[in-house]
């Protein structure tokens, strides 16, 4: 019989528990994210009704960030200093472990979407592959050969500066840099510059030229400095302004300037893509880490 697991996609905005395995999402309950007490003791008690009636083999929890992802760190699974009020320092996995007891993995958000497309979906079996989230805030995942990169922490894409359409003066909504990669284009972001909610605003809105050239030059810097074999863009800003997508590739060959004889057109488009998955990358990612955790620790299928 196959294992059954949990996930948990803990997001800024709202947070998803799942049941099922890598590929199949049985069960799922959303809520939206509030202090860290109040969530997580929400996925507690959807997890332990659910292992009341089915034993579950491990936990996987794809989190918002920064977060401590390193199991040898004394601060693991505790939240860094993170935009989310209320959250920072707050223990994550702590609750879970000591609520349920089952063998858990952690990884961030958009590193457990990056591992669904790279099993599952756009980026499949890719060596290299980055994932991208625009929506409450703006994040990174890069994953090689199936392994997502962790250094000192993990990667805050999020936050690297870019060089600013001319005559563009949006001065950022990000508390910590102003004008870094989220702070120009995540959800809060573009509701900031347009003065509205970004799903008002037309497709054909000259406004979003300079959200456009934003996207463009962070996918300029990470196909230089990762060199990847796919990039997929996703999140609820992304997913529901896809003509955004198509515009920052378009503009992408002018900002190289010839320079990677491999990256014309029709190969950027090819390379940068929508998730396979949609929404459902981050939840049946969280399955994946649950996966994981349960082969580390040991525990079989049966």
């Amino acid at each position: 019989m196959n294992a059954t697991y949990v996930g948990i996609e803990l997001g800024g905005t709202k947070t998803i528990v799942v049941r099922g395995r890598p590929g199949v999402i049985r069960d799922r309950v959303e809520f939206p994210t509030t202090v860290p007490e109040h969530t997580l003791a929400q996925a507690v008690e959807t997890i332990a009704q659910w292992h009341q009636l089915e034993p579950l083999k491990a936990i996987g929890v794809a989190s918002f960030g920064p977060i401590r992802v390193s199991r040898e760190a004394p601060d693991f699974g505790m939240m860094l200093d993170t935009p989310k009020p209320g959250w920072t320092g707050a223990s994550v996995i702590g609750p879970i472990v000591q609520a349920l007891g089952l063998p858990i993995a952690l990884d961030t958000d958009v590193h457990g979407a990056g591992l669904a497309e790279w099993s599952l979906g756009a980026a499949r079996g890719c060596q290299v592959m980055i994932y991208l989230t625009i929506g409450t805030g703006l994040g990174g995942g890069v994953l090689v050969n199936g392994e997502p990169v962790h250094g000192m922490l993990h990667p805050e894409i999020g936050h690297v500066r870019l060089r600013r359409m001319a005559g563009d003066s949006f001065s950022g909504v990000c508390r910590f840099h102003g004008d870094c990669a989220e702070g120009l284009l995540s959800g809060p972001a573009l509701e900031a510059r347009f003065e509205r909610h970004p799903s008002s605003v037309m497709a054909d809105d000259p406004a979003w030229a300079p959200v456009a050239q934003d996207l463009a030059e962070l996918l300029a810097m990470l196909v230089l400095t990762l060199s990847p074999h796919r990039i997929v863009v996703g999140g609820g800003a992304a997913n529901k302004q896809p003509h955004l997508l198509v515009d920052a590739v378009f503009r992408l060959p002018d900002i190289l300037q010839g320079y990677l004889r491999d990256c014309s057109p029709d190969a950027l488009a090819r390379m940068i893509v929508p998730p396979q998955l949609g929404d459902d990358a981050g939840p049946m990612g969280s399955l994946i880490l649950a996966e994981r955790a349960a082969t580390l620790e040991g525990v079989t299928d049966r």
